[in-house]
């Protein structure tokens, strides 16, 4: 049953990720006006966000209690890195971005600037987090010796 439900949870955190980060986003950005597509991607990645976290640590703990500690469990050290990624994400990042929106973007370069690089790393970090839960879903969750 544990096997099923990492399954389960694997596949619709990482599946999720890929469908809106890959799909769903440009689509809102070739349908909408850039600011609602935005803030619609912003709520988006959001909810992803507390998605990867409970996922992340369901997991975590999951594979701790079947298979305990290890420090040559990569999945463990993976799924571990990509829950600091989505903490950096949504608690670092996206409120940085957030502020520079409310302080408006039009009225500096300088905001527009730093809110690009900051949407930059976000984009990086995203696109890391979805490579590394591709490889979870292939590999699976189970130690490999």
């Amino acid at each position: 049953m544990y096997q099923i439900s990492e399954k389960i949870l694997l596949t619709i955190w990482v599946g999720g990720m890929w469908a809106i980060g890959y799909i769903v986003v440009p689509v809102l950005f070739q349908m909408l006006e850039k600011p609602v597509a935005g803030n619609v991607a912003g709520q988006l990645f959001t909810v992803m966000s507390y998605i990867g976290i409970f996922s992340t640590v369901a997991l975590m703990i999951n594979i701790l209690v079947k298979q305990g500690f290890s420090s040559r469990h990569w999945q463990l050290w993976v799924l571990f890195v990509m829950l600091l990624v989505i903490i950096i994400g949504q608690f670092v990042l996206q409120p940085m971005m957030l502020e520079l929106k409310v302080a408006g973007l039009g009225l500096s370069e300088e905001n527009r600037s730093l809110f690009g690089r900051l949407h930059g790393i976000a984009s990086v970090l995203f696109l890391m987090n979805s490579l590394a839960g591709l490889a979870l879903v292939v590999s699976g969750l189970e130690r490999k010796m």
